[in-house]
C-alpha cells in the first residue's frame, strides 16, 4: 500500500493484518447508527477468525443471493436489468428483509441491458435478448473468439490482439476496429485524426459517448447501494481485483471456448502453457494496482474449468494449477485473501490445491464433498459451502435447516468454516434463506 512506509519489507502475514485492521475499523463508512457499527465489527471479526482457522463466537453465514433480490421484490430479472432505480430498490429491500446475514455484496454484476445492447454484446444472453423474458439469469455464450492459429499474434502483442481481433468478435459495435492498423502505428496524432475519416469508426465512438450517461447512472446506483449496505453494518466478502482469474479460465472462457481449448490440450498443449505464462506478469501488476481501491481483503474468484469432470488429475496438474497457484500466491503476498469459488466438484483436486500457506486462502466449494474437504484442508485453509442450490430453491425450510446442521457438524470443529450455499439462487421460498441464518445461530456456536 502506498501509504504504508515499510510495506515492501513486510511479510504477507503482516500485510494481511494491515488489511484486516482496515477492514475491521474502516474510516470511509458512515454507519447509520452505533448498533450498525457494532454489528459490522462483530461480523468482520467473525470472518477474520474463520480465515485464521480460529473459533469465532459462531459460524459465519453468507446467504447464496445470486439475483434473488428481484424475486424477493416481486419483479422480473429483466425489469432489474433495464431499470437501475428498480435494481437499487430490490437490492436494498433484500438487505432489510434479511438482517441476520453476516455479509452482503452490491449489484455490480447486474450489468445494464441498454449497455449490452448498445455494444451488441455477443458473449451474453439475457431475458428478452436470446432468452425468454421470464429468465432469471444471464447465459454466457462461448465461442472461438481467438482462432487456433492465432497464438503467435496473441503472444507477441496481446493488447493489439485484444483491440483489433477479440473486441470486434465479441461485441458487434467494435467491428470497425478490424480495419485499424497495428496499434504501434497509431503513435502519431495525425494517425488518430485520419482514423476518424471512416464514418463507421465515428459511429462507434458516438455510440460509446451516447451510452456513457447510462453507464454513469448505473454506476451511481451501484455505488449508492454499496455505501448503504456497508453503512447498515454488512461487510463485503466478495471483493474483486483485476487479474485475479485462473489463467486457464481466461484463455478457455474468453478466447478459445470449451471446444477450442479441448482441442488445443491435445493438438498444441505448449501453446496453452505459453499463453498462460505470458499473462501472469500482467495479472500480477493488475492485482497490485487494483488492490489499493478495495474495501475488503477477501477476493472472490470464480473457477470454471478446473473441476473433476472437465479435465483429468494429470491435466489439472499440467494446465490449471501451476499458473493459478502463481496468481493466488501473488494475491497472498499482497496481504489479500483469495476466495476461489470451485464450481462443480473438486473432490479429486483436494490434495493438489492443499499446496498453499496455512490460513492464506478461503476455498468456496459448490458440489465438493465437504466432509472430505474438511479432512484434507481443515488444517490448511478456511472452507465455505455448500447447501445445494436445488434445495434452496425447491426444498422446505426444515430440509435446509437439517442440511446446514450437517454441514456445521462436519466442517465447523476447530474453526475455519463459513456456512453458505453451493451457488447463488434466483428464486425460492424466502423462509429457506431464513432457515440458513437461523441454523448458524442454533448449531454454529463454539
Amino acid at each position: 500500500m502506498k501509504d504504508i512506509e515499510n510495506w515492501d519489507s513486510m511479510t504477507w502475514q503482516e500485510r494481511r493484518e494491515v488489511r484486516f485492521q482496515r477492514w475491521l475499523n474502516p474510516e470511509h463508512i458512515n454507519f447509520v447508527s452505533p448498533e450498525a457499527e457494532k454489528r459490522y465489527k462483530e461480523r468482520v471479526a467473525r470472518f477474520i477468525k474463520a480465515i485464521k482457522l480460529e473459533e469465532p463466537d459462531r459460524v459465519p453465514v453468507v446467504l447464496p443471493v445470486g439475483y434473488y433480490p428481484a424475486f424477493n421484490a416481486g419483479i422480473s430479472f429483466r425489469t432489474m436489468l433495464y431499470d437501475s432505480t428498480e435494481m437499487g430498490r430490490c437490492w436494498l429491500k433484500f438487505m432489510y428483509d434479511f438482517p441476520d446475514m453476516d455479509a452482503y455484496h452490491g449489484p455490480n454484476l447486474v450489468i445494464p441491458a441498454q449497455i449490452m445492447e448498445g455494444v451488441q454484446l455477443k458473449t451474453q444472453k439475457w431475458p428478452g435478448y436470446g432468452l425468454p423474458e421470464n429468465a432469471t439469469l444471464f447465459q454466457f455464450v462461448e465461442g472461438e473468439y481467438m482462432k487456433a492459429d492465432e497464438y503467435d499474434e496473441y503472444l507477441n502483442e496481446s493488447a493489439d490482439y485484444a483491440i483489433r481481433k477479440n473486441l470486434p468478435r465479441s461485441a458487434g459495435l467494435f467491428k470497425p476496429f478490424e480495419s485499424l492498423p497495428p496499434l504501434r502505428n497509431l503513435a502519431q496524432p495525425l494517425a488518430w485524426v485520419g482514423m476518424f475519416n471512416d464514418p463507421e469508426m465515428r459511429k462507434t465512438f458516438q455510440t460509446l459517448m451516447d451510452l456513457a450517461p447510462k453507464y454513469k447512472t448505473w454506476m451511481d446506483v451501484v455505488r449508492d447501494v454499496e455505501r448503504q449496505i456497508l453503512a447498515n453494518g454488512f461487510p463485503n466478502i466478495r471483493g474483486r481485483v483485476a487479474g485475479s482469474n485462473a489463467p486457464f479460465d481466461l484463455l478457455a472462457d474468453m478466447l478459445r471456448g470449451t471446444t477450442g481449448i479441448v482441442r488445443d490440450i491435445f493438438r498444441q498443449p505448449q501453446r496453452i502453457i505459453e499463453a498462460m505464462e505470458e499473462s501472469i506478469p500482467r495479472c500480477i501488476e493488475a492485482i497490485k494496482h487494483s488492490a489499493e481501491t478495495i474495501d475488503t481483503p477477501v477476493i472472490f474468484i470464480p473457477l470454471h474449468k478446473g473441476d473433476d469432470v472437465f479435465m483429468s488429475d494429470k491435466q489439472f496438474e499440467k494446465f490449471y494449477w501451476p499458473t493459478f497457484r502463481k496468481i493466488l500466491m501473488a494475491m497472498v503476498e499482497e496481504g489479500l485473501v483469495p476466495m476461489p469459488f470451485a464450481e462443480g466438484k473438486f473432490n479429486r483436486r483436494l490434495h493438489q490445491i492443499a499446496d498453499t500457506p496455512k490460513s492464506s486462502i478461503i476455498w468456496y466449494f459448490d458440489q465438493t464433498d465437504m466432509k472430505e474437504a474438511k479432512k484434507v484442508l481443515g488444517d490448511i485453509c478456511c472452507i465455505a459451502g455448500n447447501t445445494p442450490s436445488s434445495l434452496m430453491v425447491t426444498g422446505k425450510p426444515e430440509q435446509v435447516r437439517e442440511n446446514c446442521r450437517q454441514l456445521i457438524e462436519n466442517c465447523a470443529a476447530g474453526g475455519g468454516y463459513i456456512l453458505t450455499g453451493g451457488a447463488g439462487v434466483d428464486r425460492g421460498d424466502p423462509e429457506n434463506m431464513r432457515a440458513m441464518t437461523q441454523a448458524a445461530r442454533d448449531f454454529g456456536t463454539y
